[in-house]
């Protein structure tokens, strides 16, 4: 399977005025683990972001984490028993579980059981995605760049 989701972006005319710039299935797909596409939503390379301009920030490609100073939106699905990717970002992430259930593994092996609706803050901390379960699972996530491009602090 695939990740398919409706991208709407809005934007301004010549004039200033509200208009929508982008209605359409969001194609800048990824797959950097077996099982796991994800869509790149739209991004920001640097604070503060750009509300004006008509890039299609959408288009870009990048890595897993915004660059720095920046902003990723990004919606995944995790295929039933994909295997797990352990990692880390300098990032604070919000993340929304769509549909279907997920588990989130930290550091220590503690697991936490999501489903629909759920919602997490990662904040810069060592885990995992795992699908255990029979259906996919689409999860949105935004990641905020929190370490300006340096490596993760000391603790």
């Amino acid at each position: 399977m695939t990740v398919n989701v409706r991208r709407i972006v809005t934007g301004h005319d010549a004039n200033g005025k509200a208009v929508i710039s982008i209605d359409d299935i969001a194609s800048n797909i990824a797959r950097r683990t077996p099982g796991i596409s994800s869509a790149l939503i739209w991004m920001d390379d640097a604070f503060p972001y750009k509300v004006f301009g008509a890039e299609d920030m959408g288009a870009r490609s990048i890595p897993r984490p915004p660059p720095p100073n920046g902003v990723i939106f990004r919606v995944v699905e995790f295929e039933p028993n994909a295997p797990g990717d352990r990692h880390v970002t300098q990032t604070i992430d919000f993340a929304l579980v769509m549909s279907g259930e997920i588990d989130m593994e930290v550091d220590d092996g503690v697991t936490v059981h999501m489903k629909a609706g759920d919602a997490l803050v990662q904040r810069a901390t060592v885990h995992n995605w795992l699908n255990r379960y029979k259906e996919p699972c689409v999860v949105a996530f935004v990641l905020i760049d929190v370490a300006g491009g340096k490596e993760r602090p000391e603790k």
